[in-house]
């Protein structure tokens, strides 16, 4: 697998935004002031509670079938390469890592077998895309820590990946998460989320490694980020700290990441989170609390990085 100079571009986006100049237009500011060569596309889906058994990708929560194929289209024509990773998010804004069911069928229980049977129809939905339009990696989910001992269902799930796909399939687990998967082995790249505190990278880069080389397989940060709000350095994963805007400790965060990543050959790259595709005034990026880094100095510290990286 070639290294990853990657950005997830416009997560979770619903209809009609894919589809918009203004998204056509961000995402060649991208290509253009980060030195990325790789996008992940995160089309989303929806299930109303975290026991739900039902998910839907046809609501205008979910950007449409068309606009996903053109702006795969618009990147590829970019010289990015692509990977599509269909996310399923909870109404009620339950965080997808709490999805669970009892292991064991109740009657009038909501149902794991049922759950997974909804999941494979929205998966294998976005993996006829991914092998229409080419794209380079499918990750059937993130996040999903609680399905993820469900060993059997995934492996199933993967197997049908791959009469539908030709290309790399990955999955995205979530942070400290790495070591508890024990299905490694059917996919063919290792992906976690790398959101760790800026003080802590060498002892967690060190337990992912004892991870990657009992499977043998390469591996990447499918996302990865801090926001540039003061304190997130320490919990980049937690979205609701609250603060002043420090925009340099989101880009000292970025500097300690790359230089502890970066010397460890196994590392395979990052699609860091991540970029709008309706980017906010240049002007207003020193307003800016979110992960978003477009015309922060953590860009600097990214285009600085890519341009270089492995090549």
């Amino acid at each position: 697998m070639d290294d990853i100079r990657g950005i997830t571009f416009a997560p979770f986006a619903r209809k009609g935004v894919l589809g918009t100049k203004k998204a056509r237009e961000s995402l060649a500011l991208l290509r253009a002031r980060t030195f990325a060569d790789f996008i992940i596309l995160a089309p989303a889906a929806l299930q109303e509670h975290a026991q739900s058994e039902t998910i839907d990708y046809r609501s205008d929560a979910t950007t449409s079938d068309a606009e996903l194929k053109d702006i795969i289209r618009c990147a590829q024509e970019l010289g990015l390469r692509v990977a599509l990773k269909p996310t399923v998010n909870c109404k009620n804004g339950t965080w997808r890592a709490h999805i669970n069911f009892f292991d064991e069928d109740v009657p009038c229980e909501p149902k794991w077998k049922n759950w997974f049977a909804s999941y494979a129809d929205f998966q294998l939905h976005f993996a006829w895309i991914a092998q229409e339009t080419g794209c380079e990696m499918f990750l059937p989910g993130c996040e999903m820590v609680q399905s993820e001992r469900r060993e059997e269902e995934w492996r199933d799930l993967i197997g049908k990946l791959r009469g539908a796909f030709g290309g790399l399939i990955s999955y995205n687990t979530d942070k400290y998460q790495e070591h508890n998967v024990k299905w490694w082995d059917a996919v063919d790249v290792i992906s976690s989320s790398g959101y760790y505190p800026v003080y802590d990278w060498e002892r967690q880069l060190d337990r992912i490694e004892k991870v990657v080389r009992q499977y043998r397989k390469p591996f990447f940060f499918a996302e990865s980020g801090c926001m540039s709000t003061a304190g997130s350095s320490m919990v980049p994963n937690d979205w609701t700290v609250r603060g002043e805007t420090a925009l340099q400790e989101q880009a000292n965060w970025y500097s300690a990441m790359f230089d502890a990543a970066s010397a460890r050959a196994w590392v395979k790259g990052f699609a860091l989170w991540s970029w709008r595709a309706d980017l906010y005034a240049p002007e207003a990026a020193f307003q800016d609390q979110g992960y978003d880094f477009y015309a922060k100095p953590a860009e600097q510290v990214i285009a600085r990085f890519y341009r270089t990286f492995r090549r």
